[in-house]
């Protein structure tokens, strides 16, 4: 992999070979909000690449929902149990840069099309068979900023204009340059990174602090899971965002909009690991009601009863593993062995129906859902060593070590040994090397505890006749089936713990210092907070520690 820097003008050497244009060094510097320019920032702490998600509600709220990408990202990379931390780097493959440009040209190519025109670009060249400077201008002044989270300078607009007129003359066509000059835009990385561009405070030119438009971004991505609103830009362009007033103004702002649930999905759509969806696959032979919309409606339902719980009802974030309130649909319903009545006429999409499951069901809890029991298994079997691993790697923060290489598996995919009937059983036999028990006590007494589900999210008493025992313990503390599990989850310190430090390295793609005594208050709020997550992200965006540089020392306690 290579610097973005290095290679943009590869790319655009590639992508525009009619253009003439000296190419010019495309990153932005982190400077004052007044003075923002495109030169190289050496005072920029780190970078973030925007995620797929994001990409994609970036450019519905600056051109329409109805522009399509029809293209697949690159897979993410993900670092310290979060893809947040692995998109903070400036390198990308020669693969990513492809799938980048070739996205940016389907975009363009739709804002430009006789369908969109006329509302996207929003006015109408003298003829379309030429460069229009005026209509050009007019275009680029108003999409830019939005596009680089930042105002643009007469010289950046000047560029685009000259860009797209070049290749208007040359192929006769106003619509062509606009779609080259918007492409190349669109690779930018003033659009594809985040940055966070240290300035000196005006108090104490000793210390340095966010810049005002980079804050703004900060937390419109965190909150809303994309570019900050005219509202926002204007606080980062009056210096409002840079007092602890204004600050907070902005912040109540953008968590009392229906929007922070787009935000909430994002978190824990990187928290749960919800992109390893993508090569998840079941036996048919074995799971016939895992259907092919199963593995979407299973990410759906999560997501569903975490917004309606943490966003709709401020509700305390260690009872969504004990809920009994959740979403179903009627495949769902099936899949769970759930009495669900649905109204909805015969061929139309499957309406999601509020349930609530009886006090003491063991299907209650989000670990207790498809998207937690499926996502961690095997295509035929399941694996409580994989469930105990995920759920102390995302949930409990807590790393497991990687099992050594030749581990031979004969008990545990042998699930048609008779002497071996049941999970729990073969996994006694493969424990017998000491070279494996050392890990396998962290995963699988929890890991067991899930076993009334299958690999397929379908509950179930027995296995190959046995009666399964979903009994063990967690930190000494024993505990019978999923909803035991559950009941001694919520009241372990380190669920809390992991969802902050979690949340705290999602909207700023590091990991807090732990003796920083700003990160202690920002754990303290939440605590008093009954572990509500809306108070928790609150206090995160109000702390200075989550604008400040990445090597600042530690606030003594």
């Amino acid at each position: 992999m290579v610097k973005f820097w290095r290679r943009f003008p590869l790319i655009l050497a590639s992508a525009f070979p009619l253009v003439g244009l000296p190419l010019t060094a495309p990153a932005r510097a982190a400077a004052p909000a007044t003075a923002p320019s495109e030169s190289a920032n050496t005072d920029t702490a780190t970078t973030l690449r925007l995620s797929p998600g994001q990409y994609r509600q970036t450019i519905a709220d600056i051109f329409d929902v109805s522009i399509k990408i029809q293209e697949r990202f690159e897979p993410e990379q993900r670092e310290q149990g979060l893809l947040a931390i692995g998109a903070r780097t400036e390198n990308f493959t020669n693969n990513g840069f492809e799938t980048y440009y070739r996205i940016a040209r389907g975009i363009s190519a739709q804002v430009v099309d006789p369908r969109h025109r006329a509302t996207l670009v929003g006015c109408a060249p003298r003829a379309a068979i030429g460069r229009d400077d005026v209509c050009a201008k007019a275009f680029f002044s108003r999409v830019a900023p939005l596009m680089y989270r930042r105002p643009v300078t007469d010289e950046e607009v000047a560029r685009r204009v000259a860009a797209a007129g070049i290749v208007a003359d040359q192929l006769h066509d106003f619509y062509a340059g606009i779609r080259l000059s918007l492409t190349e835009m669109l690779v930018s990385p003033n659009f594809l990174l985040r940055f966070r561009g240290m300035v000196p405070d005006a108090k104490d030119q000793n210390r340095k602090h966010m810049d005002a438009y980079d804050k703004a971004a900060q937390l419109s991505y965190v909150l809303w899971n994309t570019t900050p609103d005219p509202k926002l830009m204007k606080a980062a362009e009056s210096g409002q965002l840079d007092t602890q007033e204004g600050l907070e103004q902005e912040v109540d702002r953008l968590l009392r909009s229906p929007r922070v649930a787009d935000g909430i999905r994002a978190f824990f759509i990187d928290m749960l690991a919800f992109s390893d969806f993508e090569s998840v696959s079941k036996d048919p032979a074995f799971f016939p009601r895992y259907t092919p919309p199963i593995k979407d409606q299973a990410q759906e339902q999560t997501l569903r009863t975490i917004v309606d719980h943490v966003v709709n009802r401020h509700g305390d974030y260690r009872d969504l593993f004990t809920t009994s309130q959740t979403f179903l649909t009627l495949d769902l319903a099936a899949l769970y062995d759930v009495p669900l009545v649905d109204t909805t006429d015969n061929g139309g999409p499957q309406r999601w129906i509020p349930y609530t499951y009886p006090a003491g069901d063991v299907r209650a809890g989000i670990l207790a859902q498809a998207s937690f029991t499926t996502l961690w298994s095997p295509p035929a079997r399941t694996s409580p060593t994989e469930r105990g691993k995920a759920l102390r790697q995302q949930l409990l923060c807590q790393r497991v070590p990687p099992p050594p290489g030749n581990i031979p598996f004969k008990f545990v995919d042998d699930t048609a040994n008779p002497d071996l009937k049941t999970t729990r059983q073969r996994l006694l036999a493969h424990q017998s090397s000491p070279v494996c028990a050392g890990c396998h006590k962290l995963t699988d007494p929890i890991g067991l505890a899930l076993e009334n589900f299958n690999a397929g999210g379908e509950l179930r008493a027995t296995e190959n006749g046995e009666p399964i025992d979903a009994s063990g313990e967690l930190n000494g503390k024993p505990f019978v089936g999923p909803l035991g599990l559950a009941r001694v989850l919520h009241d372990d310190p380190a669920i809390t713990g992991c969802v902050a430090q979690r949340a705290f390295a999602f909207a700023t793609g590091y990991t807090p210092p732990s003796n920083d005594a700003r990160w202690q208050k920002i754990q303290k709020s939440f605590a008093d907070s009954r572990y509500d997550v809306l108070a928790l992200l609150r206090a995160i965006a109000m702390s200075d520690l989550a604008y400040s540089p990445l090597d600042a020392p530690a606030k003594p306690q």
